[in-house]
């Protein structure tokens, strides 16, 4: 039988990219400053987290303009939301390991 901690996503180790992907679970979408004010991050932290969430294809960016201001907004993807309730499977099966 194969060990759950081998299931888990090193994708999702970190808590930032933990708090994006919890909240677009939840959210159909969400714009940068609800996302960084609910997660408690800086500008930095959470375009980083959000880059590398995209780069493998967990997460949509979709920047627009809003008067002269973007408006930068976040959707998980199909395969992002499949990845991330495998990995809240395996967290479960650790769990009741225990």
């Amino acid at each position: 039988m194969k060990n759950p901690i081998e299931n888990l996503n090193k994708n999702f180790e970190n808590r930032i990219r933990l708090g994006i992907m919890s909240s677009l679970m939840v959210n159909d979408s969400m714009d940068f400053l609800t996302l960084k004010d609910i997660l408690e991050v800086t500008d930095g932290n959470l375009a980083s987290h959000a880059a590398a969430l995209e780069k493998i294809e967990y997460i949509k960016v979709v920047k627009e303009f809003v008067g002269k201001k973007t408006k930068t907004t976040y959707q998980a993807t199909k395969t992002g939301k499949k990845e991330f309730l495998f990995h809240l499977k395996a967290l479960e099966e650790l769990i009741g390991k225990s």
